[in-house]
């Protein structure tokens, strides 16, 4: 079996002026296709050229992993992403954040703190516990939730290529403008 990159599910400029079309062609069209190239390669005649994308992350270390987790956590990304998205969560997702933090204000800050303070390279995430409690967990580089068995909600991606083009060096900008795009009907979804 070999991957392909998964279609985006917007078109490569629908969500402008948040993200900007030439940050897609680059995040989407050259670094998650390099990912997708590079597994392909890495599994080709070898144990792992039948399994699932899941299946890799969970059984391969080093750069197999890396690229096999780091086409996995993009693809989760866009699909957390959607044109006129954002604004305050809803459904059961809202419910369980104001359980936890408060108010959905005091969730927004506390993501925004684990987005900015995740060192270097990678990303922020709402997960879901065994459970059915929720938090926020900062990864490196392509470390994923799935390696710990919770279940990922939200992503938000911190890697330097996600914002550079647009924001240039300030994760801060990236993180007020990722607000206005996400898609919590898939929030909901992954939380059901």
């Amino acid at each position: 079996m070999s991957f392909e990159l998964p279609k985006l599910p917007y078109a490569m400029d629908a969500l402008e002026p948040h993200i900007s079309k030439e940050t897609l062609e680059y995040h989407y069209g050259k670094h998650h296709q390099t990912y997708v190239n590079t597994l392909n390669t890495m599994i080709a005649d070898t144990e792992f050229a039948d399994l699932t994308l899941e299946e890799i992350i969970l059984k391969s270390s080093g750069p197999m992993f890396n690229n096999a987790a780091q086409v996995w956590n993009h693809t989760f990304y866009w699909e957390s992403l959607k044109p006129q998205g954002g604004g305050v969560a809803t459904g059961k997702i809202a419910a369980a954040i104001n359980e936890k933090w408060g108010s959905f204000e005091a969730f927004q800050k506390a993501f925004d703190q684990c987005a900015v303070g995740t060192f270097g390279a990678g990303w922020a995430w709402l997960v879901k516990n065994a459970d059915g409690s929720i938090e926020l967990v900062s990864t490196s580089n392509a470390a994923t939730p799935l390696t710990t068995g919770q279940t990922p909600l939200l992503t938000c991606d911190v890697w330097e290529h996600a914002y550079y083009i647009d924001y240039r060096n300030s994760r801060p900008n990236y993180l007020e403008n990722f607000w206005a795009l996400i898609n919590w009907d898939k929030v909901n979804e992954r939380f059901a």
